[in-house]
């Protein structure tokens, strides 16, 4: 087992180029690779996984095949952190022994463990050194394909592979003035369920009380996803707009509440630059 440590954008695809070119134009950047990846995601019938926000995949890569178990994990300064294991595989068939050995083996139904929905994409790899500190940015441009129906799927992934944590908002924040990015806590895997009919986020906020960054950016997320209003008002951002004041980005605020107030949905927010630059401005400690 593995821990991961990552933050996820969203990046219109037409912006994705731009992203990549101002990547590499940076010291100790360096393109690696790019690779066709194609990912089978698996659960039962009665969601149990999803449940439980696990994924299970098997990712083809060329003629490697890798099993590969994530836990949702923790979400803080912007960043997941997940528990990971991988294994490699012979073939397309799941090897149930392996993930018997592991929490989830103790609470599933192996048995009735069948494919769900697939994400197929091109991935393309530029590695950050910065003294001891190595960072792997994946640049994605795909579609997730459930049941007939598919959509698209352009992320960039900053993912620490060692040294320092703070180094990805750091990284993230200097892309976000570059070009237009969406924070976005919501995975390839939840994206899937959704498309497929097994996950209906539903967005809570408790009236009264006021908004911690992590419920803002859930909500923030849930409506990226849903294509729903954000469901808040100036009384619940009471903290964030504080925070954001402190951060140097009130402007930036301002501008993104006034349109989610009104009714814009997040998508179409996502497309100015000052949602992700709020976004990251906040995330951090």
């Amino acid at each position: 087992m593995a821990q991961e440590l990552e933050i996820k954008l969203s990046v219109a695809q037409s912006d994705l180029d731009r992203a990549v070119a101002w990547l590499l134009s940076q010291r100790n950047t360096h393109a690696q690779e790019t690779l066709q990846l194609g990912n089978t995601y698996y659960d039962t019938p009665g969601g149990d996984l999803n449940r439980q926000k696990i994924a299970l995949r098997i990712r083809r890569m060329g003629d490697k095949y890798i099993q590969t178990l994530k836990t949702r994990g923790e979400f803080a300064d912007g960043a997941h952190r997940r528990q990971e294991w991988e294994w490699p595989l012979i073939g397309t068939k799941l090897n149930m022994g392996l993930i018997a050995d592991t929490p989830v083996g103790q609470s599933v139904n192996l048995a009735e463990l069948q494919p769900v929905f697939e994400t197929n994409f091109q991935r393309r790899v530029i590695m950050i050194e910065q003294g001891e500190s190595l960072i792997e940015v994946a640049i994605d441009s795909g579609e997730i394909v459930a049941g007939g129906k598919s959509c698209p799927l352009n992320e960039i992934e900053f993912e620490l592979k060692a040294g320092n944590e703070s180094l990805l908002l750091s990284w993230a924040r200097r892309l976000a003035d570059e070009v237009p990015v969406f924070l976005n806590l919501v995975s390839k895997a939840e994206q899937g369920y959704h498309l497929a009919g097994r996950y209906r986020p539903v967005p809570e906020v408790g009236r009264g009380s006021e908004l911690a960054v992590n419920d803002f950016l859930f909500l923030l997320s849930v409506s990226w996803l849903t294509g729903q209003p954000v469901p808040v008002d100036e009384e619940d951002l009471g903290a964030i707009g504080r925070l954001a004041g402190e951060r140097g980005v009130y402007v930036h605020y301002q501008r993104v509440v006034r349109s989610l107030i009104s009714g814009v949905a997040v998508n179409d927010v996502e497309l100015r630059k000052e949602l992700g630059q709020l976004q990251l401005a906040i995330a951090g400690a």
